[in-house]
């Protein structure tokens, strides 16, 4: 019998087990413009955190007593849907469950790109590297020759920043907690890596940059926001993409160095990875070849199996990941 993950009552700050349940669901039957899917691989990202709140965003809220969703990879079993056959894989959004009956317009084929698993479609080749790619070159306008500092630089979006900055020219200063973590992002090619754990980061990133930074990618907020406007450089561009680091927080974040904003003129630019869904092919076209020739790697920490979803998802917010958190069912 198909399972699924369900949003049992919405969190009070930190998410805990309690919050999810896992329950046998039923599945439609097949029809017309319809496949079922088994998947393979579940991503889970810091977002999904937000639509756990009965508040309006940009995507509806998580319904309680109702499956979870997100990223999944999966293998088509079953098809009356026009140019998808059994045994080929897909892409699509019906994930924290086994199994799925979707019509055709919610599945997208994996790009045939020699060289490249599956599982990076979540990963460097999806969502997390769309956002880093998009947000980097686009909303954040970097180019050749630009300092720039990023946040959580070991997690999935983080590294690939560090990797794409490098491959066009730029001096990247990533932010990491702890020595493994910070090793991990000297091996992607970054110019210089703050320990966040380590000292106070308005301190750390003076030392590690000392002309301030052109750019700054956040995946975190908070003090790592701070730093960041303490050490911008005039006309800098910072791309918002996360703040975990308020994401579970009773208090609001506190940004002492806010009004450096007016006198470097910095620009602050929100955005999310499907404003530029447009721009896929460009993506797939430069970003392909980087993933394929190992010029942008990867990193994956995996958990096994269905039951362990929740348990990936809760380890977003204590650096139980290095790279992308999947969850192989």
């Amino acid at each position: 019998m198909p399972r699924a993950w369900h949003l049992k009552s919405r969190p009070s700050g930190m998410p805990i087990p309690d919050n999810f349940e896992l329950k046998e669901i039923d599945l439609p039957p097949l029809g017309d413009g319809l496949a079922r899917v088994r998947n393979r691989w579940l991503s889970v990202d810091p977002y999904m955190r937000g639509r756990m709140n009965d508040v309006k965003s940009y995507v509806p809220p998580f319904a309680v007593g109702a499956p979870l969703e997100g990223g999944a990879v999966a293998e088509v079993v079953e098809s009356d849907a026009d140019g998808f056959a059994p045994g080929e894989l897909v892409l699509h959004m019906a994930g924290w469950r086994d199994e799925a009956v979707l019509p055709a317009e919610a599945l997208t084929k994996l790009p045939n790109i020699p060289g490249v698993e599956p599982q990076a479609f979540l990963g460097n080749l999806g969502l997390t590297g769309g956002t880093a790619y998009f947000g980097l070159l686009t909303a954040a306008q970097a180019k050749a020759g630009d300092i720039v500092f990023v946040s959580a630089a070991a997690g999935a979006v983080g590294s690939a920043v560090v990797q794409i900055a490098k491959a066009k020219g730029m001096t990247v200063i990533g932010s990491a907690g702890g020595a493994e973590k910070c090793e991990f992002v000297r091996s992607l090619g970054a110019d210089a890596v703050i320990d966040y754990k380590a000292g106070p980061l308005v301190k750390s990133l003076a030392e590690a940059a000392p002309k301030g930074i052109d750019v700054y990618f956040d995946n975190v907020g908070g003090d790592h926001l701070d730093a960041a406007l303490a050490h911008a450089r005039r006309d800098a561009r910072f791309a918002i993409c996360g703040m975990i680091e308020g994401y579970n927080a009773a208090e609001p974040m506190c940004l002492r160095y806010i009004m450096r904003v007016i006198a470097m003129r910095i620009m602050l630019k929100g955005f999310i990875y499907t404003d530029y869904m447009s721009r896929m092919g460009e993506f797939f076209g430069e970003m392909g070849p980087w993933v394929a020739s190992g010029q942008v790697k990867g990193r994956d920490t995996v958990m096994e199996g269905l039951e362990r979803t929740p348990e990936a998802f809760l380890g977003l917010f204590t650096g139980a990941n290095t790279g992308k958190m999947l969850v192989r069912v």
